[in-house]
């Protein structure tokens, strides 16, 4: 049973950046796409963002296009987002999983909390 460990959330000021990583645990990271998905208070989570097996291939949502960056090190199963330029509807519970028909346990997530 693979297992994922979000971290790298916080409380930051608009305009700025976080960088979150996600630890899968298990040998079958390398062949699943994945995917960062977010929960904004009140509403469903949503697939911000997403990333080939081998990492040549990224989708973003229009939201967060130009601001997120999602990356992957196969060797570490980890999957990783860089979000930069960060607005306050960007305040979510932050979580990674296989971007496909077929999920994984979903992990605690990290709460990200964009705020003056």
């Amino acid at each position: 049973q693979v297992q994922l460990v979000e971290s790298g959330g916080g409380l930051v000021q608009p305009g700025g950046s976080l960088r979150l990583s996600c630890a899968a645990s298990g040998s079958r990271f390398s062949i699943y796409p994945m995917g960062w998905y977010r929960q904004p208070p009140g509403k469903q989570r949503e697939l911000v963002a997403s990333i080939s097996s081998g990492g040549s291939s990224t989708n973003y949502a229009d939201s967060v296009k130009g601001r997120f960056t999602i990356s992957r090190d196969n060797a570490w199963n980890t999957v990783y987002l860089q979000m930069n330029s960060l607005k306050p509807e960007d305040t979510a519970v932050y979580y990674c999983n296989t971007a496909s028909r077929n999920t994984w346990p979903w992990g605690q997530g990290t709460q990200v909390t964009v705020s003056s």
